[in-house]
């Protein structure tokens, strides 16, 4: 891990410790997404089917998987897996579930009644990873209150493996959680077939899930799209900030950062350190744990783009965390309450050193769709707030049209729009008989 002493930098050379990978806005990225993004829109179900033969599964013929195939695939899972997925399940249903909204009605003056009421979204699409690593996690947390929420059509799309196979604690995840359609693609072409609608797979009102900076640039691109679908947020590769005092285990810390150096080799880690002997505790830590760890190919190049920054000032190491708004932010020292309290960007917050950041990854409750990229600055991560729209109601008696009426009046003069104006005018006159 490279090594910066914060008090040292400049203000460039702070911009840079923060900065986040040069792949993630690489040109060729967007050049090639654009690309996808419109074969599939021309040739629908022909260019997604080349596109998953191209990038994960070479003699596939397989889009639709039936849910009787997800069924089968959770008859087959151990009993130890099954409760496993339940347990979380639950979890993720309790904490989703206490965020429904209620619809609110105010008089906001006599005769003038305005409501807000929830509406599910009908077509969601949620997109799960399933790459180098098949992201059971990402099922639930993203078909779980996509259910909650009342979302009538549930479809995930999730990239095969090379012999044209979803994984199997995939299918048997959406199973449980009903999703209702299940497609083998993945990518940026996934994203287009659920923006654009093909033969087989339905257009969405919204596309969820993280991915890599492909999918994260497609996301971007369908949701700038006229008429085309929203999306959660920008959801790209992983990350995570970990805060470590001279009390914080090295074991705990390092195991931390290698948890998010193992997703992918643009995953980004960053280590605030209060010291110089406790960043080299952590980093030898580091060393040693990537030893033994299966994906350690992976973990090792993400981490060579990983920082270690000492700083032990309060108010530079909040400034660091603002500043940078990572995905996850872990906080390991004796005062972490304290720091957190204090947090205005961050994703997901782990609070002391028994809260590991695989807790919310899985299981806690929590959501682990979350905004990557500094998105924390200006998003939340995914809630059950996510899957639905809201739409507003008003309603005002002939009273309430004789108050409000000459103040909509005016306020229409002054835009000079007469149509506007006569819209009340008119109803008034009626009103006077």
């Amino acid at each position: 891990m490279q090594i910066l002493n914060w008090d040292k930098l400049s203000s460039s050379e702070r911009l840079a410790a923060l900065a986040r990978p040069a792949g993630l806005t690489d040109a060729s990225v967007e050049k090639t997404v654009a690309e996808i993004m419109s074969a599939v829109e021309s040739r629908g179900d022909k260019a997604l089917l080349d596109y998953t033969r191209k990038f994960d599964a070479p003699d596939t013929e397989l889009l639709s998987v039936p849910l009787s195939e997800c069924k089968s695939a959770w008859n087959a899972l151990p009993l130890a897996a099954q409760n496993a997925l339940k347990t979380a399940k639950v979890n993720i249903e309790k904490f989703h579930i206490a965020q429904t909204p209620k619809s609110i009605s105010v008089e906001t003056m006599p005769g003038v009644v305005c409501r807000r009421e929830p509406r599910p979204l009908q077509t969601v699409g949620l997109y799960v990873p399933g790459g180098t690593a098949p992201l059971v996690s990402t099922t639930l947390m993203l078909a779980v209150p996509a259910k909650v929420a009342g979302c009538v059509r549930r479809v995930i799309v999730t990239p095969p493996g090379r012999d044209g196979q979803i994984n199997p604690a995939i299918l048997a995840a959406a199973y449980l959680c009903e999703a209702t359609d299940v497609y083998a693609c993945g990518g940026a072409q996934a994203i287009a077939a659920m923006t654009y609608g093909t033969e087989t797979v339905p257009k969405c009102d919204k596309i969820f899930g993280p991915g890599n900076s492909y999918v994260a640039m497609a996301k971007v691109k369908a949701s700038q799209i006229a008429g085309g679908p929203a999306i959660d947020l920008p959801a790209g590769p992983s990350e995570a900030m970990v805060v470590a005092d001279e009390h914080a285990n090295p074991v705990f810390v390092a195991s931390d950062l290698l948890s998010q150096a193992e997703h992918d080799t643009l995953a980004q880690v960053i280590c605030v350190a209060s010291d110089a002997e406790t960043a080299n505790y952590i980093s030898k830590e580091v060393d040693r744990q990537l030893a033994s760890l299966p994906r350690a190919e992976i973990a090792r190049e993400a981490m060579a783009a990983s920082r270690m920054i000492i700083a032990n000032d309060p108010g530079s190491v909040l400034e660091i965390i603002n500043d940078y708004a990572p995905e996850h932010l872990i906080l390991q020292t004796v005062n972490a309450d304290e720091i957190a309290s204090k947090v205005v960007n961050a994703g997901s917050v782990f609070v002391g050193p028994w809260t590991p950041e695989s807790i919310g990854d899985y299981a806690s409750g929590t959501n682990h769709t979350l905004p990557t990229n500094g998105a924390a600055r200006n998003y939340s991560g995914v809630t059950l707030e996510s899957f639905f729209k809201f739409i507003s109601f008003q309603n005002l008696t002939e009273d309430g049209l004789r108050r409000l009426g000459p103040i909509v009046e005016t306020l229409a003069e002054m835009e000079d729009l007469e149509a506007h104006k006569r819209a009340i005018s008119f109803r008034l006159e009626a009103l006077n008989g």
